[in-house]
Protein backbone atom coordinates (compact mmCIF):
# COMPACT_ATOMS: atom_id res chain seq x y z
CA UNK A 1 0.00 0.00 0.00
CA UNK A 2 1.30 3.05 -1.32
CA UNK A 3 1.87 6.78 1.08
CA UNK A 4 -0.77 8.15 -0.47
CA UNK A 5 -3.41 5.70 0.00
CA UNK A 6 -2.55 4.90 3.77
CA UNK A 7 -2.52 8.99 4.62
CA UNK A 8 -6.18 8.87 2.53
CA UNK A 9 -7.17 5.80 4.90
CA UNK A 10 -6.06 7.06 8.31
CA UNK A 11 -5.93 10.75 7.70
CA UNK A 12 -9.60 10.60 9.06
CA UNK A 13 -9.04 8.78 11.59
CA UNK A 14 -6.26 10.90 12.86
CA UNK A 15 -8.23 14.50 12.59
CA UNK A 16 -11.18 12.50 14.52
CA UNK A 17 -8.68 11.79 17.18
CA UNK A 18 -7.33 14.73 17.41
CA UNK A 19 -10.40 16.26 17.33
CA UNK A 20 -11.81 14.25 20.34
CA UNK A 21 -8.36 14.74 22.33
CA UNK A 22 -8.95 18.40 22.53
CA UNK A 23 -12.38 18.00 23.69
CA UNK A 24 -11.32 16.09 26.07
CA UNK A 25 -8.94 18.28 27.15
CA UNK A 26 -11.10 21.50 26.96
CA UNK A 27 -13.82 19.31 29.25
CA UNK A 28 -11.23 18.98 31.46
CA UNK A 29 -9.87 22.74 31.96
CA UNK A 30 -13.57 23.27 31.91
CA UNK A 31 -14.47 20.91 34.70
CA UNK A 32 -11.56 21.82 36.58
CA UNK A 33 -12.68 26.05 36.24
CA UNK A 34 -16.22 24.99 37.46
CA UNK A 35 -14.69 23.18 40.45
CA UNK A 36 -12.43 26.25 41.27
CA UNK A 37 -15.65 28.43 40.86
CA UNK A 38 -17.88 26.53 42.96
CA UNK A 39 -14.83 26.52 45.95
CA UNK A 40 -15.00 30.25 45.76
CA UNK A 41 -18.68 29.75 45.57
CA UNK A 42 -19.39 27.84 48.55
CA UNK A 43 -16.48 29.51 50.30
CA UNK A 44 -18.15 32.83 50.01
CA UNK A 45 -21.34 31.36 51.99
CA UNK A 46 -19.86 30.68 55.51
CA UNK A 47 -21.13 33.70 57.14
CA UNK A 48 -24.83 32.57 55.51
CA UNK A 49 -24.59 29.07 56.24
CA UNK A 50 -23.82 27.04 59.55
CA UNK A 51 -19.66 26.85 59.39
CA UNK A 52 -20.48 22.82 60.31
CA UNK A 53 -21.82 22.67 56.54
CA UNK A 54 -19.76 24.44 54.56
CA UNK A 55 -16.80 21.96 54.13
CA UNK A 56 -18.95 19.30 53.60
CA UNK A 57 -20.71 20.89 50.68
CA UNK A 58 -17.97 22.21 49.13
CA UNK A 59 -16.51 18.92 49.07
CA UNK A 60 -19.49 17.21 47.60
CA UNK A 61 -19.91 19.96 45.23
CA UNK A 62 -16.48 19.42 43.47
CA UNK A 63 -16.45 15.80 43.81
CA UNK A 64 -20.12 15.51 41.53
CA UNK A 65 -18.26 18.20 39.42
CA UNK A 66 -15.11 15.64 38.73
CA UNK A 67 -17.57 12.84 38.60
CA UNK A 68 -19.77 14.34 35.54
CA UNK A 69 -17.08 15.88 33.66
CA UNK A 70 -15.23 12.21 33.28
CA UNK A 71 -18.08 11.17 32.26
CA UNK A 72 -18.28 13.92 29.49
CA UNK A 73 -14.84 12.88 28.57
CA UNK A 74 -15.36 8.83 28.38
CA UNK A 75 -18.41 10.02 26.07
CA UNK A 76 -16.20 11.71 24.08
CA UNK A 77 -13.94 8.71 23.28
CA UNK A 78 -17.06 6.70 22.65
CA UNK A 79 -17.08 4.68 25.59
CA UNK A 80 -20.42 3.44 26.41
CA UNK A 81 -21.21 5.36 29.76
CA UNK A 82 -23.83 3.33 31.07
CA UNK A 83 -21.73 -0.29 31.07
CA UNK A 84 -19.48 1.21 32.97
CA UNK A 85 -22.14 3.06 35.66
CA UNK A 86 -23.48 -0.65 35.62
CA UNK A 87 -19.62 -2.02 36.64
CA UNK A 88 -19.04 0.76 38.95
CA UNK A 89 -22.06 -0.11 40.64
CA UNK A 90 -21.30 -3.91 41.11
CA UNK A 91 -17.94 -2.70 41.54
CA UNK A 92 -19.21 -0.27 44.68
CA UNK A 93 -21.22 -2.84 46.43
CA UNK A 94 -18.85 -5.10 46.39
CA UNK A 95 -16.15 -2.45 48.03
CA UNK A 96 -19.38 -1.06 50.20
CA UNK A 97 -19.55 -5.09 51.90
CA UNK A 98 -15.92 -4.85 52.42
CA UNK A 99 -16.01 -1.08 53.59
CA UNK A 100 -19.29 -1.41 56.24
CA UNK A 101 -17.24 0.85 58.86
CA UNK A 102 -16.30 3.16 56.63
CA UNK A 103 -19.71 3.40 55.33
CA UNK A 104 -21.51 3.22 58.85
CA UNK A 105 -19.66 6.68 59.50
CA UNK A 106 -20.68 8.16 56.14
CA UNK A 107 -23.95 7.61 57.23
CA UNK A 108 -23.29 8.68 60.96
CA UNK A 109 -21.80 12.15 59.07
CA UNK A 110 -25.26 12.60 57.26
CA UNK A 111 -27.28 12.34 60.39
CA UNK A 112 -24.91 14.64 62.42
CA UNK A 113 -25.04 16.97 59.59
CA UNK A 114 -28.71 16.77 59.37
CA UNK A 115 -29.69 16.68 63.23
CA UNK A 116 -26.72 19.07 63.95
CA UNK A 117 -26.51 18.18 67.65
CA UNK A 118 -23.22 20.04 67.53
CA UNK A 119 -21.66 22.95 65.24
CA UNK A 120 -18.12 24.03 64.65
CA UNK A 121 -17.26 25.73 67.77
CA UNK A 122 -18.80 23.84 70.48
CA UNK A 123 -17.29 22.09 73.19
CA UNK A 124 -18.72 18.76 73.27
CA UNK A 125 -17.97 15.46 75.04
CA UNK A 126 -18.58 11.98 74.33
CA UNK A 127 -17.24 8.73 76.69
CA UNK A 128 -14.12 9.88 77.76
CA UNK A 129 -13.12 12.46 75.16
CA UNK A 130 -13.59 16.40 75.12
CA UNK A 131 -12.78 19.46 73.26
CA UNK A 132 -13.90 21.73 70.52
CA UNK A 133 -15.45 21.14 66.78
CA UNK A 134 -13.25 22.32 64.36
CA UNK A 135 -14.46 20.40 61.56
CA UNK A 136 -17.26 17.85 60.92
CA UNK A 137 -16.92 15.58 57.59
CA UNK A 138 -18.25 12.45 56.40
CA UNK A 139 -15.85 9.75 57.55
CA UNK A 140 -14.53 12.31 60.66
CA UNK A 141 -15.11 14.85 62.90
CA UNK A 142 -12.36 16.87 64.20
CA UNK A 143 -11.85 18.10 67.91
CA UNK A 144 -9.09 20.40 69.66
CA UNK A 145 -8.79 19.53 73.15
CA UNK A 146 -8.26 22.32 75.73
CA UNK A 147 -4.58 21.39 75.79
CA UNK A 148 -4.31 22.04 72.34
CA UNK A 149 -4.20 18.43 71.31
CA UNK A 150 -5.93 17.78 68.00
CA UNK A 151 -8.45 14.36 68.35
CA UNK A 152 -9.63 12.82 64.55
CA UNK A 153 -12.73 10.90 65.31
CA UNK A 154 -14.90 8.28 63.52
CA UNK A 155 -17.76 9.44 63.19
CA UNK A 156 -20.42 6.40 64.20
CA UNK A 157 -18.19 6.67 67.09
CA UNK A 158 -19.41 9.74 68.20
CA UNK A 159 -23.15 9.11 66.98
CA UNK A 160 -22.74 5.70 69.10
CA UNK A 161 -22.66 7.50 72.23
CA UNK A 162 -24.31 9.57 74.72
CA UNK A 163 -23.28 13.00 73.26
CA UNK A 164 -22.32 16.24 76.10
CA UNK A 165 -22.76 19.83 74.44
CA UNK A 166 -21.49 22.45 76.85
CA UNK A 167 -22.02 24.88 73.97
CA UNK A 168 -25.59 24.90 72.78
CA UNK A 169 -27.76 26.22 75.56
CA UNK A 170 -26.64 30.00 76.04
CA UNK A 171 -26.54 30.13 80.08
CA UNK A 172 -25.10 27.45 82.43
CA UNK A 173 -25.90 27.12 85.99
CA UNK A 174 -22.21 27.57 88.44
CA UNK A 175 -22.50 25.33 91.67
CA UNK A 176 -20.55 26.21 94.49
CA UNK A 177 -19.80 24.06 97.57
CA UNK A 178 -19.05 26.34 100.74
CA UNK A 179 -17.95 24.25 104.16
CA UNK A 180 -18.15 26.08 107.45
CA UNK A 181 -17.18 24.57 111.19
CA UNK A 182 -20.57 23.36 113.14
CA UNK A 183 -19.57 25.91 115.93
CA UNK A 184 -20.05 28.63 112.94
CA UNK A 185 -23.59 30.10 112.58
CA UNK A 186 -25.46 28.98 108.70
CA UNK A 187 -26.78 32.45 108.32
CA UNK A 188 -24.02 34.19 108.34
CA UNK A 189 -22.50 31.70 106.15
CA UNK A 190 -25.53 32.41 103.80
CA UNK A 191 -25.13 36.20 103.95
CA UNK A 192 -21.36 35.72 102.96
CA UNK A 193 -22.79 33.92 99.77
CA UNK A 194 -25.14 36.98 99.00
CA UNK A 195 -22.37 39.16 98.95
CA UNK A 196 -20.58 36.97 96.38
CA UNK A 197 -23.38 36.87 94.45
CA UNK A 198 -24.65 40.86 94.46
CA UNK A 199 -20.46 41.47 93.37
CA UNK A 200 -20.35 39.49 90.64
CA UNK A 201 -22.33 41.69 87.97
CA UNK A 202 -22.05 38.61 85.15
CA UNK A 203 -24.47 36.24 87.52
CA UNK A 204 -27.70 36.66 85.72
CA UNK A 205 -30.55 37.59 88.17
CA UNK A 206 -32.96 35.18 86.04
CA UNK A 207 -33.00 31.96 87.20
CA UNK A 208 -32.88 33.36 90.51
CA UNK A 209 -29.68 32.31 92.78
CA UNK A 210 -30.32 29.38 94.91
CA UNK A 211 -28.87 29.32 99.00
CA UNK A 212 -29.49 26.05 100.95
CA UNK A 213 -27.65 23.84 103.21
CA UNK A 214 -26.44 21.01 101.24
CA UNK A 215 -25.22 18.26 103.82
CA UNK A 216 -24.52 17.43 107.23
CA UNK A 217 -21.04 16.26 106.97
CA UNK A 218 -18.49 14.28 109.18
CA UNK A 219 -16.79 17.32 109.56
CA UNK A 220 -18.44 20.58 108.41
CA UNK A 221 -21.51 21.97 107.36
CA UNK A 222 -22.02 22.21 102.83
CA UNK A 223 -23.88 25.22 102.23
CA UNK A 224 -24.80 25.19 98.63
CA UNK A 225 -25.05 27.49 96.09
CA UNK A 226 -26.29 27.90 93.02
CA UNK A 227 -26.27 29.93 90.28
CA UNK A 228 -26.58 31.09 86.34
CA UNK A 229 -24.37 32.88 83.91
CA UNK A 230 -23.81 33.28 80.21
CA UNK A 231 -22.17 30.03 78.62
CA UNK A 232 -19.03 31.75 77.05
CA UNK A 233 -18.43 33.48 80.61
CA UNK A 234 -18.78 29.94 82.85
CA UNK A 235 -15.23 28.97 83.62
CA UNK A 236 -14.33 33.01 84.48
CA UNK A 237 -17.16 33.65 86.73
CA UNK A 238 -16.71 29.81 88.39
CA UNK A 239 -12.89 30.71 88.79
CA UNK A 240 -13.69 34.26 90.19
CA UNK A 241 -16.54 32.86 93.12
CA UNK A 242 -13.81 30.07 94.30
CA UNK A 243 -11.19 32.88 94.31
CA UNK A 244 -12.96 35.01 96.53
CA UNK A 245 -14.93 32.54 98.59
CA UNK A 246 -12.17 31.86 101.15
CA UNK A 247 -11.14 35.78 101.99
CA UNK A 248 -15.42 36.35 102.46
CA UNK A 249 -15.78 33.27 104.67
CA UNK A 250 -12.89 34.12 106.90
CA UNK A 251 -13.21 37.88 106.98
CA UNK A 252 -16.85 36.89 108.83
CA UNK A 253 -15.47 34.83 111.32
CA UNK A 254 -15.91 31.66 109.85
CA UNK A 255 -13.99 28.78 109.98
CA UNK A 256 -13.21 26.31 106.99
CA UNK A 257 -12.97 22.73 108.76
CA UNK A 258 -10.83 19.86 107.69
CA UNK A 259 -11.26 16.46 108.86
CA UNK A 260 -9.37 15.03 112.00
CA UNK A 261 -9.23 11.78 113.42
CA UNK A 262 -9.17 11.28 117.43
CA UNK A 263 -6.78 8.62 118.45
CA UNK A 264 -7.26 6.63 121.84
CA UNK A 265 -4.54 4.51 123.57
CA UNK A 266 -6.22 2.16 126.24
CA UNK A 267 -3.41 0.60 128.61
CA UNK A 268 -4.82 -2.67 129.86
CA UNK A 269 -2.97 -5.30 132.44
CA UNK A 270 -3.18 -8.88 131.63
CA UNK A 271 -2.36 -11.87 133.97
CA UNK A 272 -0.74 -14.65 131.66
CA UNK A 273 -1.16 -18.34 132.67
CA UNK A 274 2.32 -19.24 132.34
CA UNK A 275 3.80 -16.45 134.17
CA UNK A 276 3.50 -15.04 137.42
CA UNK A 277 4.07 -11.40 136.37
CA UNK A 278 1.54 -9.31 134.69
CA UNK A 279 1.72 -8.51 131.20
CA UNK A 280 0.56 -5.00 129.99
CA UNK A 281 -1.02 -4.53 126.99
CA UNK A 282 -2.35 -1.25 124.79
CA UNK A 283 -5.05 -0.93 122.66
CA UNK A 284 -5.45 1.53 119.84
CA UNK A 285 -8.73 2.94 118.41
CA UNK A 286 -9.32 5.37 115.93
CA UNK A 287 -12.90 7.04 116.49
CA UNK A 288 -14.71 8.57 113.01
CA UNK A 289 -14.07 11.67 111.55
CA UNK A 290 -14.64 15.01 113.78
CA UNK A 291 -14.65 18.63 112.86
CA UNK A 292 -12.37 20.74 113.37
CA UNK A 293 -12.50 24.08 114.57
Amino acid sequence: MSLDRIFENYWPLFISGFLRLGAALLVIVVTLGVAQLARRAIGRLTGRLDATLVPVLRNIAIWAIYIIGAMVVLDVFGINTTSLIALLGATGLAVGLALKDTLQNIAAGFILLSLRPFRVGDVIQFGQTMGTVRQVGLFTTSLDTSDGLRITAPNSTIWGQTLTNYSHNQTRRIEIVASIAYGDDIETGMEVLRRLVADEPRILAEPQPNYAVRALGDSAVNLHLRVWTATGEYWDVYWTLMKRLKPALEAAGLTIPFPQRELHIVQKTTQRPDSDSPTQTKAITLDSDSPAS
